[in-house]
């Protein structure tokens, strides 16, 4: 059972625009992506976010596995989210 930690620095809004105020970095999620980081910041497994995804959005689960790791890991490469 995976969980991540958030900065709580991080501020996303509804339109999917993150900003790391301790850095003052910018980004951009599309509205699955923001979805997604929203459960990650409320504390949800991956197991839990693969559940609501997948009810919500018309996508199969081997894309979103293989879609979910890829988000995972450029958060962790933006320092974005650490794994608990």
């Amino acid at each position: 059972m995976n969980t991540y930690l958030v900065p709580e620095s991080l501020a996303v809004s509804d339109s999917g625009f993150l900003f790391l105020a301790s850095t003052g970095e910018t980004f951009t999620l599309n509205e699955i992506g923001k979805d997604i980081f929203k459960m990650l910041q409320g504390g949800d497994t991956r197991e839990a976010i693969e559940q609501k995804i997948l009810e919500l959005y018309d996508v199969e689960r081997a894309t979103f596995v293989r879609d979910f790791d890829d988000f995972i890991n450029q958060l962790s490469s933006f320092k974005l989210i650490r794994t608990k």
